[in-house]
Order: structure tokens, then C-alpha cells, then sequence
């Protein structure tokens, strides 16, 4: 038995296999960027052990796409600002829900590889260009062959790779553009809302919130007013949101909106914009009015606003195409 086992280990080592539970977690980057909106890193972790692994797929690992702070990530000047998720997991609760998709299971010798996107997830403006030093925790939780929950630490190198170039990201332009042109649009529908009177002709009101009444006019006011500049203090996650939509919010949680991916095919201006988009969604937190989703689309919202105006002032697409104004009203 024992000259057995010996073999066995010599074997092993000559197949640069650990004898029992091990892993290697290596990380491939590119040499170069010239924008940080394409920087992606890829992880491979592999079982160099002559044991199945049951690896959980952490959030906060290299196993899950969750964008959170997965990487270390730093320069000479310190490490980037992270502007990723931070989320709360329990792996007791992975385990005993014994779902497929929490776990990466790897045989002896087999691979796992992920591609991650660091867009949007580590703002590089404080650190400036140059060369960076990456690297992930090398710590792995798995299930033990008495469903146990284990760890176990693998063998990694850390890997360097340069930025030159645009340090902000595409999408956090594109959103400081549209805060900028949503707080323009709330600004002047302010103003606009201002010169509305019992005698005075406004179509662009009729258009999208009916028939003059004194009472749902004070509404629409009040919202726009309480909406201000709220966009500028507004957290935008771009990481979450899955679903060929634009955006969406909870209503009771105001100061966060989660963009899709609609949001970032449409113009900075005009009909269903970016700008417009982040009205919609400001105006449905409670505390702006708490407006609903009755109907979309500009023939549904002309629509309400003639046969139901005591909605179309509770309608968040009227208050969008309101902003808009596309085609232009007086």
C-alpha cells in the first residue's frame, strides 16, 4: 500500500496535479487599452487536484459575472474608485438551495473560464494612465465530500496591463450628458408650467396632460418641482438591469435608477431619449408624486391625455413626452 501511494504521488507530480483538493486561478489581460470602456480580463480556474471540486459561484469572485470588486486592481497613484454592486450572499444559503447555476463543479484537470467587463466598474480619472497591477482573491469556497462548506486557496500570479487614453468610460459621458440635459428639460418645464393659465392657450400642456382644471395642473407642477436637479444626485447602476427596456426604479428607494439597454441606443434629446428617460424615472419615486406606468408611448399618452386626464398627469410617459416636446409645442 505504501510503495502504492508513493507512485501515486510521484505520478501526480509529474502531471502537475496536487494529490487531494487544488486549484490554480490564472488571470489573462490585454498588453494595452485606449479606452477603458473596452477593458476586459478573463479568469480561468482550474482543478489541479485529483478531487471533483463543487466551487460556489461567490458574487464577489472570479466564478460569477456579478460586476462587484472582484479585482485589486492599482498604479503607482493608488487603486481607481470602484463604482461596482456591493451585495449580500450567504454561501450556507447557496448550498442548502442546492441550485445548479450557484456552483461551478470541476473534474480533475477541468477548466473554468470567464470573461469579465471592468467597464463601468472602476472609475481610472484619480489614477491617470499608465501600467496596473491586477490581481482577485485567490480563496475559493467549495462543498466537501460530506456537503460541508470548505475553502480552499489557489495558485495565482498577479498580471499587469496598460491604460492610455479616454480613463472615462463611454457610458459615464453618456450619462453625465443626459443629467445634464434631464435637469435642463425640468428646468424649463418649470418655467413653461409657470405661464399655464385658464386663459392662456397651451397646446403643448393639452397635448399631454388634457383639458385645463386648476387642480391637475398644481399636480403636474408640483412634480416637476420636486423632481428639481435630482438627477444630478441620482446613483445610476448600470450593471443590473437585464431586460430590453430603458430603465427602472423602485418607487420608495429614490436616488437610484437601473439603465438598460435600451437606454444606450437612444438619442441624448428628443422622443424617448436618455434625458427624457431619466424624467420618466425620477417622476415615479414617491417622493416626486409617485407617478404609474398607465400606458407607453407617445399615441397612448395623447390618448390618455384626452380620454383620462386625471391619469395622464399620474403617467410617467406624459411627463416624458412633456419634456421632450418632439415635435415642438408652444
Amino acid at each position: 500500500m505504501r510503495a502504492a501511494f508513493a507512485t501515486a504521488l510521484i505520478s501526480a507530480a509529474f502531471l502537475g496535479v496536487s494529490a487531494g483538493p487544488g486549484l490554480s486561478l490564472s488571470i489573462i489581460t490585454p498588453d494595452s487599452v485606449s479606452d477603458v470602456e473596452n477593458l476586459s480580463v478573463t479568469a480561468i480556474v482550474k482543478n489541479t487536484g485529483t478531487e471533483t471540486l463543487k466551487l460556489l459561484k461567490d458574487p464577489r469572485g472570479v466564478l460569477s459575472t456579478a460586476k462587484t470588486h472582484t479585482f485589486n486592481v492599482a498604479n503607482e497613484k493608488g487603486s481607481p474608485e470602484f463604482t461596482g454592486l456591493f451585495v449580500k450572499y450567504s454561501p450556507e444559503t447557496a448550498i442548502k438551495a442546492n441550485n445548479a447555476a450557484n456552483f461551478a463543479v470541476l473534474e480533475p484537470g477541468q477548466s473554468f473560464e470567464i470573461t469579465h467587463s471592468l467597464a463601468g466598474v472602476y472609475n481610472f480619472t484619480s489614477t491617470g494612465p499608465g501600467q496596473f497591477k491586477i490581481d482577485a482573491s485567490d480563496v475559493f469556497q467549495y462543498v466537501d465530500a460530506a456537503g460541508k462548506l470548505a475553502t480552499i486557496k489557489a495558485s495565482s500570479e498577479s498580471k499587469r496591463f496598460g491604460i492610455s487614453g479616454n480613463l472615462v468610460s463611454t457610458r459615464q459621458s453618456q450619462i453625465a450628458s443626459a443629467v445634464t440635459a434631464a435637469n435642463n428639460y425640468v428646468s424649463g418645464a418649470n418655467t413653461y408650467l409657470a405661464s399655464v393659465t385658464s386663459t392662456a392657450s397651451k397646446p403643448r400642456y393639452t397635448t399631454w396632460f388634457g383639458t385645463y382644471n386648476a387642480n391637475r395642473l398644481s399636480t403636474v407642477r408640483s412634480h416637476f418641482s420636486l423632481i428639481g436637479t435630482d438627477a444630478s444626485s441620482t446613483t445610476y447602476d448600470c450593471s443590473t438591469c437585464t431586460m430590453n427596456a430603458y430603465a427602472y426604479v423602485y418607487a420608495n428607494q429614490p436616488g437610484r435608477v437601473y439603465l438598460c439597454s435600451a437606454f444606450w441606443n437612444a438619442p441624448l434629446t428628443g422622443t424617448d431619449s436618455k434625458a427624457g428617460t431619466i424624467v420618466h424615472e425620477q417622476s415615479h419615486f414617491t417622493v416626486n408624486g409617485g407617478t404609474d406606468d398607465y400606458v407607453y408611448g407617445q399615441s397612448g399618452a395623447k390618448s390618455l391625455a384626452i380620454s383620462n386626464p386625471a391619469q395622464a398627469i399620474m403617467n410617467a410617459d406624459n411627463h416624458e413626452y412633456f419634456v421632450e416636446n418632439t415635435p415642438a409645442q408652444s
